[in-house]
């Protein structure tokens, strides 16, 4: 019981961090019909993770940390600026960039003996070995994130949401990887669009703490990978919302 608990809890809580950001910021992403984007800012990501690795630095130090946020910040100052250049295109330009970041990468990885690997954990991620280190810096981000959305979103317009976003994808995408970075935003997200508003924030949080919660136990006694099976999870609970709930009338 007490090794479950060391495991578990880290990963719940990880979870948590990933989801307080990922619920409002995947309804946002919606709202602007740009849902690959944290696809691709999440390959970015990934790539400048790579390239500093690759360089030399310390997998998961400070400096890596560092050149991923940079990363994914240049990243999202691009897709801002294409958005008010380029505003009829901005979905294939975010999908554009999002397969030039993943081939870069995969070209990086290719001299690597270990980088079938390392891509692998990269996309599933590795939520159940989450470092509680990790959690700390994590959740200062999150915080910062959610304070400066909620508290200044007006002020900061349409460009302030790509940095917020940005940030946010670096961090959750090392502790949970890409897949699930993608099923936080989008899942959730697309299943309370059939909720009024007042309550669509607090039943996208149930509907992904309930997936984890579930997928986490599961995963690790039945010794399954732990993303696929809260996708899975996440993918039936959006299923079940839209057919019960009945859409919102304008």
């Amino acid at each position: 019981m007490t090794i479950e608990l060391e495991v578990l809890m880290p990963a719940l809580l990880a979870a948590l961090i990933v989801l307080a950001t990922h619920v409002p910021l995947g309804q946002e992403v919606l709202k602007r019909g740009i849902v690959f984007i944290d696809l691709a800012l999440a390959q970015v990501a990934v790539l400048g993770v790579i390239v500093a690795e690759t360089i030399g630095f310390e997998a998961h130090g400070l400096l890596v940390q560092g050149v991923a946020v940079g990363a994914a910040l240049a990243g999202a100052a691009l897709l801002a600026w294409l958005e008010r250049r380029f505003p009829d295109q901005q979905e294939p330009l975010i999908g554009s960039l999002f397969v030039l970041a993943a081939s870069l990468a995969l070209l990086l990885l290719n001299k690597n003996p270990h980088g079938a690997e390392h891509l692998r954990d990269i996309l599933e991620g590795q939520i159940l070995w989450v470092a509680p280190a990790q959690l700390v810096p994590a959740a200062i981000v999150a915080a910062v994130v959610l304070a400066l959305w909620f508290g200044m979103r007006v002020r900061l317009g349409r460009a302030g949401f790509y940095p917020l976003f940005a940030l946010s994808v670096t961090l959750s995408v090392q502790m949970v990887g890409v897949y699930l970075v993608f099923a936080s935003l989008i899942l959730p997200a697309l299943a309370v669009s059939r909720v009024r508003p007042p309550w669509r924030l607090p039943a996208g949080y149930v509907l992904g703490a309930a997936s984890y919660t579930i997928g986490l136990g599961l995963s690790f006694i039945a010794d399954l990978p732990a993303a696929p099976v809260i996708v899975c999870l996440l993918s039936a609970g959006t299923a079940a919302v839209w057919w019960f709930v009945p859409p919102v009338r304008p």
